[in-house]
């Protein structure tokens, strides 16, 4: 019953790793160490996605479970460009064997099968954001 918040325009880019895969990049890490003298950076992150493209994810999901999910554009409070390039490399993990969970439909509607339960829970009043960046 609360509005999906989007920051703007939507456009902010991250990149994303499933928590299952976290500690599988870490074991990676120390079974391939870097050579004496060598730099390799390893990005920790399977997936980026845009704060419209998860908003829309999750109104499918929740589709699936006959919720009413309204994503709901409002002023952004940070400051940060709204639109900018982003396109980080992420393969040193997968090419070392990094076999990653990736956020579909069906994680998001586990994750809302999990939370519907303790919604009663929700603070309403800690939702919208408190402290402008400006």
């Amino acid at each position: 019953g609360v509005p999906l918040t989007v920051y703007g325009k939507g456009g902010q880019r991250r990149g994303y790793l499933d928590l299952r895969d976290t500690l599988q990049c870490v074991a990676l890490a120390l079974e391939h160490p870097a050579a004496a003298g060598e730099l390799k950076i390893l990005n920790q992150f399977t997936e980026t996605f845009s704060v419209n493209e998860l908003a829309e994810l999750v109104r499918k999901a929740g589709a699936t479970l006959d919720l009413r999910v309204t994503i709901e554009p409002i002023e952004n409070p940070r400051k940060e460009a709204e639109d900018h390039y982003y396109n980080p490399v992420h393969r040193g993990l997968l090419e070392m064997g990094l076999e990653p969970h990736f956020l579909t439909e069906g994680v998001l509607v586990e994750m809302m099968e999990r939370i519907i339960p303790h919604r009663n829970k929700i603070d309403r009043a800690r939702i919208m954001p408190r402290v402008r960046w400006h």
